[in-house]
């Protein structure tokens, strides 16, 4: 492994107290290294969600400590976290997500114009064309298909160059030929930029994508081991 980009210590996490108290994740330990494709593999309600949206600083953890790209998340107040993860991680998700007034072109170039990057536009006119919709560009979201609407998602979190790619479900909401394409799409781009990969995913095969393959059962690692 390379230096560990993210490096997760013991973390908790519980919904409720006393009786009603529920742990979704239990004394989460995991390295992962710069550059790795790993996939987080589990059942719904292992808690693989739950620990992408800690790790990406989405959720706070109540216990551990979690140190992304050499940032203790724990330390951050929530101004702090957001600006961390400006940049430094980009998220894709089973529902797109993609603001529905807005066309592909500017779903991708709003969030870096907000990021302060002068050339917005050209940077998501370019990303889109990387993902094979560069005739689609001034299209809305109801005037694309589902895996177009995907590829403008992966546009989005790639665009400003992130060292962490999260992909929670990505091909959920997608047909099976679909998919495959999105799947191939987002490798392509992760070598391509180099980012580091976490697809959290309930499908082996998918997982078996990955060069890693890390099982959650219950809240906990169960298995942490190269892909075949």
């Amino acid at each position: 492994m390379t230096y560990p980009i993210i490096d997760a210590s013991a973390v908790r996490l519980a919904l409720g107290k006393g009786s009603a108290r529920v742990d979704i994740l239990k004394d989460i330990d995991l390295a992962i290294g710069a550059g790795e494709t790993v996939a987080l593999l589990g059942p719904s309600g292992s808690g693989k969600s739950s620990l992408m949206a800690v790790l990406s600083g989405l959720e706070r953890a109540d216990g551990g400590r979690i140190d992304i790209d050499g940032l203790d998340f724990g330390k951050l107040d929530e101004d702090a976290l957001a600006a961390a993860r400006r940049g430094r991680i980009g998220i894709i998700l089973q529902a797109f997500h993609l603001l529905p007034t807005m066309t592909a072109l500017e779903n991708v170039a709003v969030p870096l114009e907000l990021a302060g990057a002068a050339d917005a536009f050209p940077r998501a006119q370019a990303e889109l064309e990387a993902v094979g919709l560069g005739h689609r560009l001034d299209h809305y979201p109801s005037q694309l298909s589902g895996g177009e609407q995907q590829r403008v998602a992966i546009a989005r979190a790639t665009a400003s160059r992130p060292a962490i790619l999260f992909a929670d479900e990505p091909t959920g909401n997608l047909d099976g030929a679909t998919g495959g394409a999105i799947m191939d799409l987002l490798f392509d781009r992760q070598r391509e930029t180099g980012a580091t990969l976490l697809v959290i995913t309930h499908d082996p095969v998918l997982a078996a994508r990955c060069a890693r393959i890390v099982e959650m059962r219950d809240g906990a690692i169960i298995s942490d081991r190269q892909a075949a």
